[in-house]
């Protein structure tokens, strides 16, 4: 597979035009109170609210010890797709719903229908077909309260829709929203990608003080030539003091919120909390429709050869 290593890291504090993934996140159902991002207010307990309050001055991703180069990772989640059929419902759930999803999309997110499983694939299908009064249909998967953790590696091999509007994301959201609501609970974006700019795939974080609604997210891209015709793995390397956001192995970009600050808080790095996987394709909105739509490329895919998580002794258990 081609991948032509063309790096283009933001500089720090330079605005980037990335609307992160900003599809909402929760349980099934109609969308929930939109804040900026599309997510989803999640509740919490009074244990949770209690176990805020005592973290949010604490001073993050400082003095972690452990061997980076032998992080001796193990799978403990994966989806192969080895089977036929609906998406494994002990692994995913769905969101389901339409109103723009706080991004101005125009898809409806079904749970039956758009996602399936066949030929060793996952295959999450966006259409121009009424629903709900949206134009168009499409379905996001997530592994919320089926797959939660805190540090470790995971690999999706993807392919990618062609056309313009298309936004497919592979990305993560707090299980629970132990710092607040978005972004201050954090948001990782492994993969987006938009039709308009067919070689870029971009790989963002988002936080309560590096977020795109004040223009201080951070975020890099790389180029690939063969996204929508190729598989290629999209990973994250997520450790107690650094996201790595790799394509085939190769990162592409790293966030460190040491480079940034050096007291940093939760608002520097929320990323000591359980997150979710989600997987969705996209139509029109903010970022994914900034230059037009062409509906006549639709039906349009993101197919998924495999779901691979992984996780290191050494850092999982860090509190």
């Amino acid at each position: 597979m081609a991948f032509i290593k063309e790096k283009i890291k933001k500089s720090i504090g330079t605005a980037v035009i990335l609307a992160g993934a900003g599809i909402l996140s929760g349980c099934a159902g109609q969308p929930a109170a939109q804040d900026p991002s599309g997510a989803a207010t999640t509740e919490v307990s009074s244990s949770e609210s209690s176990r805020q309050q005592e973290k949010t001055e604490e001073v993050k991703a400082k003095k972690i010890v452990y061997d980076e180069d032998n992080m001796d990772y193990q799978l403990v989640w994966s989806d192969e797709f080895d089977y036929e059929g609906q998406p494994d419902p002990s692994k995913w759930s769905y969101n389901v719903g339409g109103g723009g999803w706080g991004n101005d999309e125009l898809q409806y997110y079904t749970k039956d229908g758009n996602a399936w499983v066949e030929d060793g694939r996952l295959v999450i299908e966006l259409r121009k077909e009424e629903k709900n009064g949206n134009a168009y249909t499409s379905a996001r998967l997530v592994t919320k309260d089926k797959g939660d953790w805190t540090y470790g590696k995971i690999e999706v091999s993807a392919k990618l829709p062609l056309g313009l509007g298309t936004w497919p994301a592979i990305w993560m959201l707090p299980t629970y929203n132990v710092y607040g609501g978005w972004p201050s609970s954090g948001e990782l974006d492994i993969m987006e990608h938009v039709g308009y700019d067919q070689g870029g795939i971009n790989g963002t974080v988002h936080t309560e003080a590096y977020n795109h609604k004040i223009k201080t997210q951070k975020s890099a891209v790389t180029r690939l030539t063969d996204a929508s015709s190729e598989f290629h793995v999209y990973g994250v390397e997520w450790l107690p003091d650094k996201i790595k956001i790799s394509v085939d192995g190769e990162v592409f970009f790293t966030f460190e919120p040491g480079l940034y600050s050096d007291s940093g808080t939760y608002k520097e790095w929320p990323f000591d909390q359980k997150m979710h996987l989600i997987l969705n394709v996209a139509f029109g909105g903010g970022w994914g429709g900034a230059r037009g739509i062409d509906d006549s490329v639709l039906p349009a895919q993101m197919q998924v050869e495999y779901v691979r998580v992984y996780q290191s002794a050494q850092v999982s258990n860090l509190e």
